[in-house]
């Protein structure tokens, strides 16, 4: 049987998941909002971002993530996130919660400002180990994920793919969306090779990707 390009990661192993488990069981805590690239704390640890078109469900997967409820502030209002925020891990990496991009309530000069940011975090941080793109099951990859795909091919930062909200697509509906991604995927060179698929409300995928985080270095 042909293996499908960017196949969904496996359930960890005992000892993965455990790991993953453990780091999240610790205290996670919000750091700091950051503005500019000169208010970025040290990088003295690791760190891993989530990216996401604005309402993909970023703020609900970091918060089923570290299984804080409010740890990230969610809103039903598209880009009400502006600020590049930090939360710390006991022993672990910082996780770090990226301005969404796309569709924004907000005046463009605003809007603008922070797409600056965004870009100019991903050019530039070393400690970066691998941006996580978040990517709506109902709709698959669009224009402005393909933009910030680009520029982390650019910036050589590998990004692995996190579909979010899988409960919501209907059986029928799914390989149609799974095709559509794994060809977007394709054609960029910084794109990790397997994929992450994920319901922050029904808790599926979260021990994956809590193990993954927890396995790098």
């Amino acid at each position: 049987m042909t293996q499908l390009p960017f196949p969904f990661a496996e359930t960890p192993d005992d000892l993965a998941r455990e790991r993953g488990r453990k780091l999240f069981a610790a205290e996670t805590g919000f750091l700091k909002g950051v503005v500019a690239m000169d208010g970025l704390p040290a990088p003295d640890r690791i760190e891993v971002c989530f990216a996401g078109r604005s309402n993909v469900g970023k703020s609900s997967l970091i918060n089923a993530v570290t299984g804080r409820v409010k740890l990230a502030r969610a809103s039903n209002t598209p880009g009400r996130t502006q600020e590049i925020n930090f939360f710390t891990t006991t022993n672990g990496p910082y996780l770090v919660d990226l301005p969404g991009y796309g569709y924004a309530n907000a005046p463009v000069a605003v809007v603008e400002k922070w797409q600056r940011l965004l870009k100019a975090y991903l050019s530039g941080r070393q400690n970066l180990r691998r941006a996580f793109v978040l990517i709506d099951s109902r709709h698959g990859v669009k224009k402005v994920d393909e933009e910030i795909m680009s520029l982390l091919d650019s910036s050589a930062v590998t990004f692995q793919v996190v579909m979010t909200k899988a409960d919501k697509v209907k059986e029928k509906d799914r390989e149609k969306v799974w095709t559509q991604v794994r060809k977007a995927l394709s054609k960029h060179p910084a794109a990790y090779p397997e994929m992450i698929l994920t319901s922050s409300e029904k808790g599926d995928g979260i021990a994956t990707l809590r193990a993954i985080i927890a396995g790098l270095d």
